[in-house]
């Protein structure tokens, strides 16, 4: 059995159903993203599984043992918020040391002594005496990462951990929570509504949309193989085009631009260039189809075609890299 194990779960607010015969499964040691747009009910699943929160139906199963009506102070989780809920009037130390006094088996020194290794494991041996307004957004961050660990937790849940970070920081510090999960192996929950977040620190994403689960799968399957339209729109970029009967989407990336046209080739017209470093998006627009092409290209390759807006452009979409959908 998995470590947790969500089975049939439903919840409602008055005539609103945020959550519909959600079902999932997640492994020990694990970092599972739930994904989705405002709305969707992934904080009031994660809620649900911190035992916030209680579903109308369905069960939790929590290391084997039904946790379903079990209390929130009896579930051995750590918790992260958005906000990170510091004490603003203790230092980092004493942040890190306050649930650690309830720890009544444990000595003041060896509480002392674990409170060290925690900073140790963030990096903020040198700010333990600095308080919270004293700290950068990323050091808070990391004082509550290591506040909720202290404990021992049998899993970590973090409610859109990095949404209040700039890109910079946030971008640091997907790396260090992950490296640091991996480190302690301990099963992690996420929730995040940034596509990005999710890709480059989950194990597997659960993509929510409406209320239900739309996708379950790791990063890689989830981006090139998106069981949905939803799916395929919500993460990344994704042109989408009818064959015959159905409908099909491609990456911009994966279509190729050819130099000479042949009878099965697209023809498409450049409208935009739009310069994003590495590479540069091209809007171009399909007569055929009367529709709209994403096409990425290594921006050097863009510069070499002397690309600009009017240019006619030969376009081939590989089979291979075609997702089928209903129409």
């Amino acid at each position: 059995m998995s470590f947790l194990e969500i089975k049939n779960i439903t919840k409602r607010f008055g005539q609103q159903t945020v959550l519909s015969n959600i079902n999932m499964n997640i492994e020990q040691g694990e970092l599972v993203c739930i994904l989705g747009p405002s709305g969707c009910g992934k904080t009031t699943l994660l809620r649900i599984i911190a035992g916030l929160e209680t579903a109308d139906s369905g069960q939790i199963f929590i290391d084997s043992r039904d946790s379903t009506f079990l209390p929130s102070s009896k579930r051995n989780f750590g918790i992260v918020f958005q906000s990170y809920a510091l004490f603003p009037n203790m230092t980092v130390m004493e942040n890190i040391l306050f649930g650690l006094k309830q720890k009544k088996e444990m000595t003041s020194a060896e509480r002392k002594k674990k409170a060290l290794d925690m900073l140790n494991l963030v990096d903020l041996c040198e700010h333990q005496n600095k308080y919270p307004r004293q700290l950068s957004g990323g050091q808070q961050q990391r004082t509550a990462i290591a506040r909720a660990i202290a404990l021992s937790p049998s899993y970590l849940l973090l409610d859109e951990p990095l949404s209040a970070l700039d890109a910079k920081v946030r971008a640091k510090l997907r790396t260090e929570i992950r490296a640091l999960q991996r480190k302690i192996g301990i099963t992690t929950i996420m929730v995040t509504h940034d596509q990005e977040e999710a890709l480059t620190m989950a194990d597997r994403i659960i993509v929510m949309n409406n209320a239900v689960i739309e996708q379950i799968a790791n990063p890689h399957t989830i981006y090139n193989y998106p069981a949905s339209r939803f799916v395929a729109d919500f993460i990344g970029t994704m042109n989408f085009y009818n064959e015959g009967e159905a409908m099909r989407g491609i990456r911009p990336e994966k279509i190729k631009v050819v130099e000479h046209w042949e009878p099965h080739d697209i023809k498409a017209l450049v409208k935009e260039l739009e310069f994003k470093g590495a590479f540069t998006r091209i809007h171009s627009h399909i007569p055929k189809e009367n529709s709209e092409f994403f096409i990425d290209l290594p921006s050097e390759r863009v510069e070499n075609m002397k690309l600009q807006r009017d240019t006619m452009l030969f376009l081939q979409i590989p089979e291979e890299h075609a997702v089928r959908y209903s129409v």
